[in-house]
C-alpha cells in the first residue's frame, strides 16, 4: 500500500463529496487552465517526449499530441454550457401534468491511466474530458516515458490544486494499485491484455470503467482502389509514430494479383516521406530495445514458416530506428497474425473481394480501427453494414481519431466506452433522472384499494396502448 497514492485519492473523494456539483464557471476555469498549460508548455513538453523516445521530432508531437488536444479543448470550450444543461423530457400522459427532466452531474472522482505511445494526448486529453465534466482527476501516466511523465506531474501541480487535479508517477506495482481505487470512473489506454487486469481490479470496487485497447486493425484494398494514392495514405498510417499507434493499419487484405504493384506504390511512398530512416529525425524511434526485439521476432518466426519480407528503406545504425518491413506469403496462424504489432511490420494477405475480407475480420475479435480503400461504394457498404469496429476511416488511415465530434472508442476485445466531444463528456457524467410530480397528478387514482374504477382505468390505459 502506497500511503501518499491513498491520502490523495481519499482527498479528492472527500472533495468531490463535499461539493459534488461543479458550476459552469468552475468547469470553464479548469478548461482554460488547461489550455494555458499547453500553450506555455507545449515546447517543453515536446522536447521531453524527445528525450524519453531519443528520436521523436517535434513536429510530431505538435502534429499527433499537441494539435489534437487543444482543438478537444477548445471544443469542450464552445460546446460546455450545451452539453451541462439539464435535458427535458417530454412527460407521457399517464403522468401529466409532472414534469421531467434529465440532470448531467460530475461522477465525482476519475482516474486516468495513460500509455506511453501518445504521452500527452492520452493522459491530458481524458483528464481534459473529465475536468469539463465537472470531476477531480488522478491521473497515471506511463512510466517508459519517465521525463514527459515527470514534467506532466510539475506542471499539473502548478496549474491545479492536487484535491482538483493531480498526476502520481510510479511503476507497474504502483499501476496495478491505483487501478484498485474506488474512483467513480476510470479510463484506461493500452493493451487488451493488461486491459483485462485493469477491468477485474475496477470490478471489486464496482467502478465503471472506459478502456481505450488496440487489436489488430485490418486495412482493406479493393480492387477499384487508386493503388499510389491509397499506399501514401496507408504508409502514413502505418509510420507514424513509427507504427507505434493503437489505430495503425495493422495487415493488408487485398487482391493476390495487386500484391506487386502494392508493395511497389508502398515503396514509393515511404521513400517519397523518408528518404533515410536511420538519423532522420522525422522517423520515430522505438520506445526501447525491448520493443525493436519483440518485432525481429515476429518477422524472423514467420520466415520461418515461409513468409517473405521486403524492407522498405533501410535500418538506421541504432536498432531502434526500423524501417518498415512488409511481410508477404503471410498465414493466419503465424503469431505476427495473432497478436497487435504496434511498429514498423505490416503483414499482406490475399482478400479477392469484400464477402471475403468480411469473413476473414468477423472470424476475429472486433478491432479498433478498419480501412477500406475503392470506389465502389457497393463494395465499401458491405464492409460497412457486415462488420464490427470502433471506427472506421474510408480512403484514408487514422484519421477519425482526428474529428472532435466523434465518438472514438473501442468494441468487444478493443474495448468499450466512447472519449472526444459530448461523447467523452458524457462519459464522465451522471445523467440523473427528475420527475417533479404535479398536486394534480392522477396518480392517486390507482391507489389502492383497487375496484371497479381501478380496472375502468387500467381498461382505458391498455386501449391507448
Amino acid at each position: 500500500m502506497t500511503p501518499a497514492l491513498h491520502a490523495l485519492f481519499d482527498a479528492q473523494h472527500a472533495a468531490s463529496r463535499a461539493q459534488p456539483e461543479a458550476a459552469l464557471p468552475l468547469r470553464r476555469d479548469r478548461l482554460l487552465r488547461m489550455r494555458g498549460l499547453l500553450q506555455q508548455h507545449g515546447a517543453a513538453l515536446a522536447q521531453a517526449v524527445q528525450a524519453d523516445f531519443g528520436v521523436r521530432s517535434a513536429p510530431l508531437t505538435e502534429i499527433a499530441d499537441m494539435l489534437l488536444l487543444r482543438e478537444g479543448v477548445a471544443d469542450a470550450l464552445r460546446h460546455l454550457r450545451a452539453w451541462s444543461r439539464p435535458r427535458r423530457v417530454r412527460t407521457p400522459l399517464t403522468l401529466q401534468p409532472a414534469r421531467a427532466w434529465i440532470q448531467r452531474q460530475p461522477l465525482g472522482v476519475v482516474g486516468v491511466l495513460s500509455p506511453w505511445n501518445y504521452p500527452l494526448l492520452l493522459s491530458l486529453g481524458p483528464a481534459a474530458s473529465a475536468l469539463a465534466a465537472g470531476n477531480r482527476v488522478m491521473l497515471k501516466p506511463s512510466e517508459r516515458t519517465p521525463r514527459t511523465s515527470a514534467l506532466t506531474a510539475e506542471l499539473v501541480a502548478r496549474h491545479f490544486e492536487a484535491e482538483e487535479f493531480c498526476v502520481v508517477n510510479g511503476d507497474a506495482a504502483l499501476a496495478a494499485e491505483f487501478a484498485g481505487l474506488p474512483f467513480d470512473h476510470l479510463f484506461f489506454t493500452g493493451s487488451t491484455a493488461v486491459g483485462r487486469h485493469v477491468a477485474a481490479a475496477a470490478a471489486a470496487n464496482l467502478t465503471p470503467t472506459t478502456l481505450e485497447l488496440g487489436g489488430k486493425s485490418p486495412c482493406v484494398i479493393d480492387p477499384s482502389c487508386r493503388i499510389d494514392e491509397a499506399a501514401a495514405r496507408i504508409a502514413h498510417g502505418k509510420l507514424l509514430n513509427a507504427g507505434q499507434t493503437c489505430i495503425a493499419p495493422d495487415y493488408l487484405l487485398a487482391p493476390a494479383a495487386m500484391h506487386t504493384a502494392l508493395a511497389d506504390a508502398l515503396e514509393r511512398a515511404v521513400q517519397r516521406m523518408f528518404p533515410a530512416v536511420g538519423g532522420n529525425p522525422d522517423y520515430t524511434a522505438l520506445i526501447d530495445a525491448r520493443h525493436a526485439e519483440r518485432l525481429e521476432r515476429l518477422v524472423a518466426e514467420a520466415v520461418a514458416r515461409g513468409a517473405r519480407v521486403r524492407v522498405l528503406g533501410t535500418d538506421g545504425v541504432d536498432a531502434r530506428q526500423m524501417a518498415l518491413r512488409l511481410v508477404l506469403g503471410v498465414t493466419p496462424d503465424m503469431a505476427l497474425m495473432q497478436e497487435e504489432i504496434f511498429g514498423p511490420v505490416l503483414p499482406l494477405l490475399a482478400c479477392e473481394d469484400a464477402p471475403q475480407a468480411v469473413r476473414f475480420i468477423n472470424d476475429r475479435p472486433r478491432p479498433l480501427a478498419l480501412y477500406w480503400f475503392g470506389e465502389d461504394r457497393a463494395a465499401r457498404d458491405v464492409l460497412l453494414q457486415q462488420t464490427t469496429s470502433g471506427g472506421v476511416t474510408v480512403n484514408d488511415t487514422l484519421v477519425h481519431i482526428a474529428h472532435p465530434r466523434l465518438p472514438f472508442g473501442g468494441v468487444g476485445d478493443s474495448g468499450w466506452g466512447a472519449s472526444h466531444g459530448e461523447a467523452g463528456f458524457l462519459r464522465f457524467t451522471h445523467e440523473k433522472a427528475v420527475l417533479a410530480q404535479s398536486r394534480w397528478s392522477l396518480g392517486g387514482l390507482l391507489h389502492p384499494p383497487y375496484g371497479p374504477r381501478t380496472e375502468r382505468l387500467l381498461a382505458a390505459m391498455r386501449r391507448r396502448g
